[in-house]
């Protein structure tokens, strides 16, 4: 159509023209946004069928009346009270009049919209809407305090940062609580170090946040002999040493004056997520503490998510991906589907790193102090409860809006839980979800935790300004970015990280001695020392009922009374749960012996029974720990037989060759770090002609989950979700389940035999090969997950995917003498294979399935649909 002669006048700034949608097409809309807005959280929750939400209540009410509940959620968990029927009448109707059209001119309403009540961002000041903790005008409330010069004058700075936010308050169930302050207040030193030690800043990964950021922390807190915390996106092994004379060269991108030759960048905790980014044997061996993220508060029940623009060459490599791909967590399922799975991944943790203590990272959920007594007789060290606060770095709006409860609930339940059960004195308990200042720190410590975690605002002393870009890569200061042109914007000053904690502590202190106490230890469960305020003032509602959820007091039971006492300083790890605490590869690591200390395995076999679990693990650790430390690259072959229980070859490095003749259980080769595995049948079973190899289930579920690198060879099948989440091993399997090749980001599965549904589902680098000679195209899509991955056949034998192939084939024969590898080989058709692919890998050279010709292209023959 024509343009109309008189264009009309562009909107007010900052203002869109209403357009012209009819009341049907509206309607459709709207429909269309909410059935996507259903979906989107359906996903995030994990249940497959549809019918399998009805009636569930799965979720907790949290701000609603018990008479609201008891109509519209007859059910559901709901024990802080909140709302009644008048007062959400009167916010209803409140919203309705602000969305009228009512009272305007038609000039109006051509440019009317919505109200913004600054539920995303931080309105400015007089312009109402949501009052934000975490505001740009906090950030620079901070950001003047710490890097303030003077001592003095940084106080008052930091005092005026605390004044903001108490007179903006409150934020959370804390703000409604005050000290029960001492007739007698303590003159006792309490010196800054007996605190700070007890921070750890969240487990805010290299990606999500810059290497410049990332690294600062770690200094900071290294500083302080507090504990910064990798997250889940690895860690480059340069930052095991200290700065030293590199100052100039290694360390040259820090741009922070106060970094010093005496600064390490090592991250103390080092994180164990669904996506097991970067998790090598290496990268445990280095740990003073490994986190185990269950879930994480600001989003539970979802795995971590970097967008492809934030996963530059440096970042892909230390997470061995793909540079410019989306990586994603799976949802933290896949070896902690129960209370029994996560005590084998404890198990496994602390075989490769014995001297490490386990945390093991829970959310503020209804029945969380139920799950705690399960993680302490787990095994774990730590147990560290998150609320819904935070939810930085990478983290999509749609993630951390209405997800995870107060952190004030959850920590009180699993305190008093863990005491009435006598399990407390098993566990460290920290608590993070929004801590900011002092007082935050000393009611969350009154509340039970010894330790606390800092997340976003740790992010600020930094020099994040709150802009709220993160998952855009435009952070305009540096901090949540990875262009080079932004990063170049990074303060790196450790100093300001280390000013904040400092500020804090000296709070800690000062509310600690107005409450009669002489240590940050003596305040840990003193429930009796908070109160409700009287003067807090609710703009909707006054009818929580924080006091009996909150404030609930130890309640003694049957089986008798457990007093709890802090521990002046963290207990050493706890033993492996096994007889004595012994591991199966003590009996081959010799500790004593430097010169030669696998001198036990020698030549001989060893025969594994079903309890033995995550052979090879230790001996893994104490390669990676100890002799790589001294220069010693030795290798190590190790044969064993039987039937291997969980874990088998957990985390083998790459000095290592092993051997099975058996089966094994589940886990196979989880985090493998450079070994070559081989499983074969028994050769006597074989050798009757009953027994056929290629027909049998040899290795179970989650086999190679996390793998990075290395060589594993299987005759035999494996069981549901064979590669997940591999990045960089080669592997040949005779068969698998359902899910194979899920969430892989780099290497190569070869399968020789049938496979299950769902093939390379979240799959977004790395190749597969199914041997399908007698599948027609139809059932080859059939089972493949075809929004991440498409098939094509491989058609030349000269190309460089069937010489792989060869190549991988051949090695398999070698390793386990496979007599289906054997048969294919001898009458080799590359047709009877289809190279399943996401489209990360379509371009490379590696992975044509046709013979590149000079000067020619390379055209792949993909399979018809």
């Amino acid at each position: 159509p024509r343009a109309p002669p008189h264009p009309p006048p562009p909107p007010a700034e900052g203002k869109k023209p209403k357009t012209d949608v009819g009341g049907a097409k509206g309607i459709d809309n709207a429909k269309a946004a909410l059935k996507a807005g259903v979906l989107k959280i359906m996903s995030k929750i994990g249940i497959s069928a549809l019918s399998s939400y009805h009636g569930a209540q799965i979720f907790e009410c949290v701000g609603l009346h018990p008479e609201v509940v008891d109509v519209a959620f007859k059910g559901t968990a709901s024990r802080l009270g909140g709302l009644d029927w008048a007062e959400l009448e009167k916010e209803t109707a409140s919203l309705v009049k602000d969305a009228s059209y009512q009272g305007l001119t038609d000039d109006d309403v051509a440019v009317f919209k919505l109200a913004n009540y600054g539920f995303i961002n931080a309105l400015q000041k007089g312009r109402g809407g949501e009052e934000h903790a975490n505001s740009p005008a906090v950030a620079k409330l901070l950001h003047k305090a710490v890097r303030e010069d003077d001592p003095e004058q940084r106080k008052v700075n930091y005092e005026a940062f605390v004044t903001e936010l108490t007179e903006t308050a409150p934020f959370g169930l804390r703000d409604l609580l005050k000290f029960k302050t001492a007739a007698a207040p303590s003159t006792a030193d309490i010196p800054r170090a007996s605190v700070v030690t007890r921070f750890v800043t969240g487990g805010m990964s290299l990606g999500a946040l810059s290497r410049e950021t990332h690294e600062s922390l770690a200094m900071a807190m290294n500083r302080l002999g507090a504990a910064s915390n990798s997250g889940e996106g690895g860690e480059d092994p340069v930052r095991n040493d200290p700065v030293g004379d590199k100052r100039d060269t290694t360390w040259a991108h820090l741009r922070g004056k106060t970094v010093h030759a005496g600064d390490i960048a090592q991250s103390a905790i080092r994180q164990v997520a669904s996506g097991r980014f970067g998790v090598t044997a290496s990268y445990l061996a280095g740990a003073s503490q490994i986190e185990i993220k269950v879930a994480q508060g600001a989003k539970p029940g979802e795995g971590g998510q970097l967008p492809g623009q934030k996963v530059d060459s440096y970042i892909a490599s230390v997470r061995a991906a793909t540079e410019g791909v989306t990586l994603i967590s799976p949802p933290p399922h896949h070896d902690i589907y129960s209370i029994e799975d996560l005590a084998q991944l404890i198990f496994d943790l602390k075989a490769v790193a014995p001297d490490a203590r386990i945390s093991v990272k829970l959310v503020s959920i209804v029945g969380i102090g139920t799950v705690a007594c399960g993680v302490a007789k787990a095994g774990a060290d730590v147990i560290q409860i998150s609320g819904h606060d935070g939810g930085s770095g990478a983290a999509a709006i749609s993630s951390i809006k209405h997800a995870g409860g107060p952190l004030e609930i959850g920590l009180a339940e699993v305190h008093t839980t863990l005491v009435e059960n006598g399990l407390r004195d098993l566990v460290t308990l920290r608590a993070d979800g929004g801590i900011r200042t002092g007082a935050d720190v000393v009611k969350v410590v009154l509340l039970g935790a010894e330790e606390i975690g800092f997340g976003t605002v740790a992010m600020v002393a930094a020099g994040c300004v709150m802009a709220r870009v993160c998952h855009t890569n435009n952070c305009p200061v540096g901090v949540a970015t990875q262009k080079e042109k932004l990063r170049a914007r990074v303060r790196g000053e450790p100093e300001d990280v280390t000013r904040y904690f400092e500020c804090v502590a000296d709070e800690v202190a000062d509310i600690l001695r107005s409450l009669g106490l002489s240590s940050l230890r003596d305040a840990v469960g003193r429930v009796d020392l908070l109160e409700l305020a009287d003067d807090a003032a609710l703009s909707k509602t006054s009818r929580f009922d924080v006091e009996s959820v909150v404030l609930k007091p130890v309640e003694w039971g049957p089986l008798g009374e457990f007093p709890f006492d802090a521990p002046a300083t963290p207990p050493p790890a706890r033993a492996l749960l096994s007889p004595g605490g012994h591991h199966f590869d003590d009996r081959y690591v010799d500790a004593t012996n430097d010169e030669d200390p696998y001198h036990a395995l020698s030549s001989e076999t060893h025969w594994l029974v079903n309890t033995d679990r995550a052979v090879g693990a230790r001996l893994a650790g104490d390669i990676a720990r100890r002799q790589r430390a001294k220069g010693v690259v030795r290798a190590v072959d190790a044969a064993y037989a039987g039937s291997a229980g969980q874990s088998f070859a957990a985390f083998a490095v790459s000095e290592m060759n092993i051997q099975l003749e058996g089966d094994a259980n589940d886990y196979v080769g989880k985090g493998l770090s450079g070994a070559k595995v081989a499983i074969f049948p028994p050769r006597s079973a074989e050798a009757n002609g009953d027994f056929v190899a290629k027909d049998s289930v040899i290795i179970g579920n989650t086999c190679l989950y996390g793998a990075t690198s290395g060589k594993f060879f299987a005759a035999g099948q494996s069981g549901d979700r064979f590669g997940v989440r591999n990045s960089g091993v080669q592997a040949v399997i005779e068969g698998a389940g359902d899910h194979c090749c899920e969430y892989m980001t780099n290497g190569i599965v070869v399968v020789l035999g049938p496979t299950g549904i769902n093939v390379g589902s979240g799959m977004t680098g790395g190749v597969a090969y199914l041997y399908a000679p007698d599948l027609t195209d139809d059932e080859v899509l059939a089972k493949l997950k075809r929004t991440n991955v498409e098939p094509r056949r491989v058609v030349d034998a000269a190309s460089p995917a069937a010489q792989s192939l060869k190549s991988l084939l051949e090695q398999h024969v070698e390793a386990t003498g496979s007599k289906q590898a054997s048969a294919i080989l001898a009458a080799f058709k590359p047709a009877d294979f289809v190279q399943v692919i996401p489209p990360s890998e379509v371009p490379q050279p590696k992975n044509n399935v046709v013979e590149i010709v000079e000067d020619e292209s390379a055209v792949p023959a993909a399979v018809s649909r």
